[in-house]
Protein backbone atom coordinates (compact mmCIF):
# COMPACT_ATOMS: atom_id res chain seq x y z
CA UNK A 1 0.00 0.00 0.00
CA UNK A 2 1.34 3.74 -0.95
CA UNK A 3 -1.40 5.31 1.12
CA UNK A 4 -1.66 5.25 4.97
CA UNK A 5 -5.41 4.06 6.95
CA UNK A 6 -5.83 4.43 10.17
CA UNK A 7 -6.78 0.99 11.51
CA UNK A 8 -10.47 2.71 13.50
CA UNK A 9 -11.38 3.57 10.05
CA UNK A 10 -13.06 1.96 7.32
CA UNK A 11 -12.98 1.67 3.83
CA UNK A 12 -15.95 0.19 1.35
CA UNK A 13 -15.50 -2.06 -1.43
CA UNK A 14 -14.18 -0.46 -4.88
CA UNK A 15 -12.65 2.88 -3.53
CA UNK A 16 -9.96 4.67 -5.32
CA UNK A 17 -7.51 6.09 -2.91
CA UNK A 18 -3.85 8.12 -4.64
CA UNK A 19 -0.21 7.60 -3.11
CA UNK A 20 0.72 9.28 -0.27
CA UNK A 21 -2.82 10.35 1.15
CA UNK A 22 -3.61 9.63 4.73
CA UNK A 23 -6.32 8.98 6.21
CA UNK A 24 -6.51 9.43 10.35
CA UNK A 25 -8.83 7.95 12.77
CA UNK A 26 -12.58 7.13 12.81
CA UNK A 27 -13.33 8.02 9.30
CA UNK A 28 -15.13 6.38 6.59
CA UNK A 29 -14.91 6.39 3.12
CA UNK A 30 -17.80 4.86 0.55
CA UNK A 31 -17.97 2.64 -2.30
CA UNK A 32 -16.88 4.38 -5.33
CA UNK A 33 -15.11 7.05 -4.18
CA UNK A 34 -12.10 8.82 -5.55
CA UNK A 35 -9.58 10.49 -3.40
CA UNK A 36 -6.55 11.65 -5.05
CA UNK A 37 -2.84 11.56 -4.22
CA UNK A 38 -1.47 13.31 -1.36
CA UNK A 39 -4.53 13.83 0.94
CA UNK A 40 -4.93 14.46 4.10
CA UNK A 41 -8.22 13.13 5.58
CA UNK A 42 -8.78 14.02 8.97
CA UNK A 43 -10.39 12.64 12.49
CA UNK A 44 -13.72 11.61 11.94
CA UNK A 45 -14.46 12.23 8.48
CA UNK A 46 -17.23 10.73 5.67
CA UNK A 47 -16.67 10.36 2.12
CA UNK A 48 -19.89 9.23 0.47
CA UNK A 49 -20.28 7.26 -2.22
CA UNK A 50 -19.10 8.38 -5.23
CA UNK A 51 -17.26 11.46 -4.24
CA UNK A 52 -14.03 12.39 -6.60
CA UNK A 53 -11.49 14.33 -4.63
CA UNK A 54 -8.52 15.76 -6.30
CA UNK A 55 -4.85 15.48 -5.39
CA UNK A 56 -3.33 17.28 -1.97
CA UNK A 57 -6.63 18.17 -0.69
CA UNK A 58 -7.08 17.82 2.72
CA UNK A 59 -10.00 17.80 5.06
CA UNK A 60 -9.84 18.33 8.28
CA UNK A 61 -11.68 17.00 11.39
CA UNK A 62 -15.57 15.83 11.32
CA UNK A 63 -16.34 16.82 7.77
CA UNK A 64 -18.81 14.59 5.98
CA UNK A 65 -18.38 15.15 2.30
CA UNK A 66 -21.60 13.99 0.67
CA UNK A 67 -22.24 12.68 -2.72
CA UNK A 68 -22.71 15.21 -5.08
CA UNK A 69 -20.38 17.27 -4.15
CA UNK A 70 -16.75 17.57 -6.03
CA UNK A 71 -13.00 19.06 -4.51
CA UNK A 72 -10.31 19.79 -7.04
CA UNK A 73 -6.89 19.61 -6.39
CA UNK A 74 -5.41 21.52 -3.56
CA UNK A 75 -9.01 22.33 -1.86
CA UNK A 76 -9.17 23.04 1.90
CA UNK A 77 -11.81 22.19 4.03
CA UNK A 78 -11.60 23.03 7.65
CA UNK A 79 -12.96 21.61 10.85
CA UNK A 80 -16.43 20.95 11.30
CA UNK A 81 -17.61 22.70 8.08
CA UNK A 82 -20.94 21.35 6.36
CA UNK A 83 -21.54 20.42 3.02
CA UNK A 84 -25.23 19.59 1.96
CA UNK A 85 -26.47 17.89 -1.05
CA UNK A 86 -30.53 18.02 -0.74
CA UNK A 87 -32.05 21.46 -1.04
CA UNK A 88 -35.56 20.28 0.74
CA UNK A 89 -35.08 17.13 2.37
CA UNK A 90 -37.87 15.18 4.18
CA UNK A 91 -37.33 12.14 6.26
CA UNK A 92 -40.15 10.85 4.86
CA UNK A 93 -39.95 11.73 1.22
CA UNK A 94 -36.08 10.83 0.91
CA UNK A 95 -35.33 12.00 -2.96
CA UNK A 96 -32.12 9.72 -3.15
CA UNK A 97 -29.07 10.45 -5.76
CA UNK A 98 -31.47 11.92 -8.69
CA UNK A 99 -32.48 14.88 -6.24
CA UNK A 100 -28.65 15.51 -4.98
CA UNK A 101 -27.26 18.69 -5.83
CA UNK A 102 -24.27 18.89 -7.34
CA UNK A 103 -21.31 21.08 -5.69
CA UNK A 104 -18.11 22.12 -7.04
CA UNK A 105 -15.06 23.10 -4.96
CA UNK A 106 -12.69 24.83 -7.23
CA UNK A 107 -8.78 24.49 -7.77
CA UNK A 108 -7.17 25.76 -4.48
CA UNK A 109 -10.44 27.32 -2.79
CA UNK A 110 -10.40 27.26 1.05
CA UNK A 111 -13.56 26.60 3.18
CA UNK A 112 -12.86 27.79 7.13
CA UNK A 113 -14.16 25.79 10.15
CA UNK A 114 -17.44 25.79 10.77
CA UNK A 115 -18.66 27.36 7.42
CA UNK A 116 -21.72 25.70 5.59
CA UNK A 117 -21.97 25.29 1.56
CA UNK A 118 -25.71 24.95 0.24
CA UNK A 119 -25.83 22.78 -2.24
CA UNK A 120 -26.26 22.93 -6.42
CA UNK A 121 -23.40 26.00 -6.03
CA UNK A 122 -19.81 26.49 -7.22
CA UNK A 123 -16.57 27.75 -5.45
CA UNK A 124 -14.41 29.37 -7.65
CA UNK A 125 -10.74 28.83 -8.00
CA UNK A 126 -8.64 30.17 -5.01
CA UNK A 127 -11.52 31.50 -3.37
CA UNK A 128 -11.41 32.02 0.70
CA UNK A 129 -14.82 31.02 2.80
CA UNK A 130 -14.23 32.47 5.94
CA UNK A 131 -15.04 30.17 9.21
CA UNK A 132 -18.63 30.38 9.88
CA UNK A 133 -19.66 31.22 6.41
CA UNK A 134 -23.34 30.44 5.21
CA UNK A 135 -23.16 30.37 1.16
CA UNK A 136 -25.75 30.14 -0.56
CA UNK A 137 -24.34 30.99 -3.81
CA UNK A 138 -21.90 30.82 -6.76
CA UNK A 139 -18.78 32.35 -5.23
CA UNK A 140 -16.11 33.93 -8.06
CA UNK A 141 -12.29 32.91 -8.11
CA UNK A 142 -10.39 34.65 -5.69
CA UNK A 143 -13.19 36.05 -3.95
CA UNK A 144 -12.87 36.36 0.07
CA UNK A 145 -16.41 35.48 1.26
CA UNK A 146 -17.91 35.84 4.87
CA UNK A 147 -20.80 36.63 6.85
CA UNK A 148 -24.42 35.06 6.94
CA UNK A 149 -25.90 35.09 4.37
CA UNK A 150 -22.33 35.30 2.60
CA UNK A 151 -21.41 38.14 0.69
CA UNK A 152 -18.49 39.29 -0.97
CA UNK A 153 -15.75 40.92 1.42
CA UNK A 154 -12.79 41.48 -1.31
CA UNK A 155 -10.42 39.74 -3.10
CA UNK A 156 -7.34 37.08 -1.67
CA UNK A 157 -4.21 36.51 -3.50
CA UNK A 158 -3.45 32.90 -4.80
CA UNK A 159 -1.01 32.45 -1.49
CA UNK A 160 -4.08 33.56 0.71
CA UNK A 161 -3.21 37.31 1.58
CA UNK A 162 -6.31 39.58 1.30
CA UNK A 163 -5.62 41.80 -1.34
CA UNK A 164 -6.09 45.23 0.44
CA UNK A 165 -4.67 48.02 -1.87
CA UNK A 166 -4.89 47.58 -5.63
CA UNK A 167 -4.84 44.18 -6.59
CA UNK A 168 -1.04 43.39 -6.05
CA UNK A 169 0.01 40.99 -3.34
CA UNK A 170 1.99 42.57 -0.85
CA UNK A 171 3.53 39.16 0.05
CA UNK A 172 3.91 37.11 -2.81
CA UNK A 173 3.99 39.96 -5.82
CA UNK A 174 1.08 38.11 -7.75
CA UNK A 175 -0.88 40.99 -9.90
CA UNK A 176 -4.09 40.89 -10.81
CA UNK A 177 -6.61 42.84 -12.40
CA UNK A 178 -10.57 42.68 -12.80
CA UNK A 179 -12.20 41.49 -15.94
CA UNK A 180 -15.99 42.21 -15.93
CA UNK A 181 -16.16 41.70 -12.48
CA UNK A 182 -13.60 38.52 -11.57
CA UNK A 183 -10.42 38.99 -10.87
CA UNK A 184 -7.59 37.19 -13.13
CA UNK A 185 -3.97 36.78 -12.61
CA UNK A 186 -1.95 39.23 -15.08
CA UNK A 187 1.00 37.08 -16.36
CA UNK A 188 4.53 37.98 -15.67
CA UNK A 189 7.25 38.17 -17.86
Amino acid sequence: MSYFIHESSFVDENVTIGDGTKIWHFSHIQRDAHIGKMCIIGQNVNISSNVKIGNNVKIQNNVSVYEGVELEDYVFCGPSMVFTNDLTPRSKYPKGVSGYKKTLVKYGASIGANATIVCGHTLGKWSMIAAGTVVTKDVCDYALIMGVPAKQAGWVCECGIRLKDGFNCRVCGRMYELVNKELQEIARD
